[in-house]
């Protein structure tokens, strides 16, 4: 969704303003700077919408261009998770940190009432942690030994605590039911969660309005959390992919996506279509795979748009194409993959991120970014 894992920076872009319809090169005035050591120092830099504190630099300016967060100086960062108005850090001790909003206990430090400016360490996870990832409203942790810890909001079972847990968790609880079931990786929407095993099967829980968790459910045309009966309070397999073994997990407003081994693309929940029209074609309650793309290495959703990035470093987007956040030069709903071409795409793409309404990818060590803006002017 608006979350997303990245090595190198952190993506945070919201507000109303103009569109780059195509890649633009994401120019920074960040310093180079001498290290005391041959190896690349790590740094987190952020920048975009700063309400509630969500870029961890200290206050509530919005930042239009890149910015070194000064808190990480020893226990350098590794990955960093974007939710809907909270930032998650892993650190290469295993340490996990939050800035921002706190207002369904997301940032998992009941010490801090509404929000944050600065990173806070969140306590209680008990050994090291290998993987973040952070919802709209909620977060989890995965450790090294494959335990899931979540917190956060919990009204639609999004945290898999079960039909009697609280519908605010303000510190991490490992979800109990998985004990003995090592979890790879999380990707957390906004209001469902899935998982992937060490085996490669699928788990989902939470909305399961719209199909978002694939487990065939015939939900009411708006998926939103007004019809529980489809909620799924516990993780549960994804009985239609049994039998394939899952590498890539992601999760949108209102969908999922998922890669396996062979490098097939498989989506459930809302379907791309035209936000005017209506019927049972909105969405898919199972997985389905997605025709005519090549092997499969990356995948990526947004609030409405998916992105795939192939085995070639080629870069395939659909869906909502909303402020131009397809990156193909327009801004219309586009309901099958096409390749996005860009004179500034000349290396291969490594990695590729989605926010709500906008898509960042690496190519050659550098990062490029789409959609919705913040200013006027591009990067």
């Amino acid at each position: 969704m608006a979350s997303a894992v990245w090595r190198r920076a952190v993506l945070e872009a919201s507000g109303a303003a103009a569109a780059a319809a195509a890649p633009s090169f994401l120019w920074s005035p960040i310093p180079r700077r001498r290290w005391f050591s041959s190896a690349p120092r790590r740094f987190a830099a952020l920048w975009g919408n700063g309400d509630h504190g969500r870029l961890g630099l200290g206050s509530l300016e919005s930042r239009w261009r890149p910015t070194i967060c000064p808190f990480f100086q020893e226990d350098l960062p590794v990955s960093i998770a974007c939710g809907g108005a909270h930032t998650l850090f892993l650190t290469e001790s295993g340490r996990v940190y939050a800035t921002g909003l706190n207002d369904f206990g997301q940032l998992g430090v009941k010490s801090v009432k509404s929000h944050t400016l600065e990173p806070v360490e969140i306590l209680g996870l008990p050994e090291k942690v290998a993987h973040i990832s952070a919802g709209y409203h909620h977060s989890c942790a995965v450790t090294e030994n494959g335990e899931l810890f979540v917190w956060g909001k919990n009204s639609s079972g999004q945290l898999g605590l079960g039909k009697r847990a609280e519908s605010i968790v303000s510190t991490p609880i490992r979800v109990d039911c998985l004990v003995g079931i090592r979890v790879q990786v999380a990707a957390l929407g906004l209001e469902h969660s899935i998982a992937i095993t060490d085996e490669g099967n699928v788990l989902s829980w939470g909305a399961g309005g719209l199909g978002r968790l694939g487990h065939g459910h015939q939900s009411r045309i708006f998926g939103f959390s007004i019809d529980s009966r489809f909620d799924e309070y516990t993780p549960r397999l994804v009985k239609n992919l049994e039998g394939v073994k899952v590498k890539r997990i992601a999760a949108g407003m209102l969908h999922s996506a998922c890669i396996d081994e062979r490098g097939s693309v498989f989506l459930f929940g809302e379907r791309t279509t035209n936000k005017l029209s209506f019927g049972a074609a909105k969405y898919a309650s199972t997985p389905y795979a997605v025709l005519d793309l090549p092997f499969s290495e990356e995948v990526a959703c947004g609030g409405y748009h998916t992105c795939v990035v192939t085995s070639e470093g080629k870069l395939y987007t659909w869906g909502s194409n909303e402020n131009g956040c397809l990156g193909l030069g327009g801004t219309e709903v586009v309901k099958t993959p096409e390749s996005v071409e860009s004179s500034f795409l000349m290396f291969p793409i490594t990695e590729v991120s989605c926010g709500w309404k906008h898509t960042a990818v690496i190519s050659g060590g550098n990062i490029f970014t789409w959609g919705w803006e913040v200013l006027v002017e591009h990067f």
